[in-house]
């Protein structure tokens, strides 16, 4: 899959589940869980506090990519440094997803043949991460920011695709999808480590569900 269509297929599906901390059989279960709810983006942070980071995110990245089967895309995400992005690449993620914005992370994501993703708060940042080659930019915090400020920033830069990233739910997607945002990452709700353990993947499935009628609906 080439750059042009990876940027189709998240305009398309708009949710990109996150994935912090979790490995193995728990992610293989949740990889299933999110396919079965229609969600078709999933990634994989890089846990920078850990000193095998590389080794784990690669592993996790292979593993929802071959269990998956193709219908979800694997990306990387907490993606601070040009290593972590050949790691990624070289593990099969599609889109590398960082935090911040960093040239030099961009551009090694471009080099790459991958679609980045960078994350940026203020309109110099995002002004910055696209002007660096980002196919999207990341509004993080996003909900901490609110729609207010989405709508002031878009006057200006509607050039640029924005991913809303942090504190999204279902009741509060549609309100950033009508303001303009393409997706939206999404952690707690999809990714709720107390079901997990609990064994609890349908409510996974059905929340996943859920976000992915909102995001067909936007295409209508």
């Amino acid at each position: 899959m080439n750059e042009s269509e990876i940027r189709m297929w998240l305009n398309r599906y708009k949710i990109i589940a996150i994935c912090r901390k979790i490995y193995g059989s728990d992610l293989e279960r949740l990889t299933e869980a999110l396919a079965i709810g229609g969600v078709r983006m999933i990634e994989v942070t890089f846990d920078q506090a850990d000193p095998e980071h590389l080794e784990k995110t690669a592993r996790a990245i292979e593993l929802v990519k071959r269990v998956s089967g193709g219908n979800v895309l694997p990306g990387a995400g907490t993606v601070m440094t040009a290593e972590q992005v050949d790691a990624a690449k070289s593990a099969g993620a599609f889109y590398i997803i960082s935090p911040n914005t960093d040239e030099a992370v961009i551009r090694r994501t471009k080099e790459n043949g991958l679609v980045s993703i960078p994350g940026a708060m203020t309109p110099s940042e995002i002004a910055a991460a696209h002007n660096y080659g980002a196919d999207f930019v990341k509004l993080f915090p996003t909900s901490q920011l609110g729609p207010d400020y989405v709508k002031a920033i878009s006057a200006p830069i509607s050039h640029v695709k924005l991913v809303a990233t942090g504190g999204i739910t279902e009741d509060n997607l549609p309100t950033y999808l009508k303001l303009g945002m393409v997706g939206a990452g999404i952690s707690g709700r999809l990714t709720d480590k107390k079901l997990i353990a609990e064994g609890n993947f349908a409510e996974i499935s059905r929340r996943a569900a859920a976000f992915a009628a909102i995001a067909g609906g936007e295409q209508k």
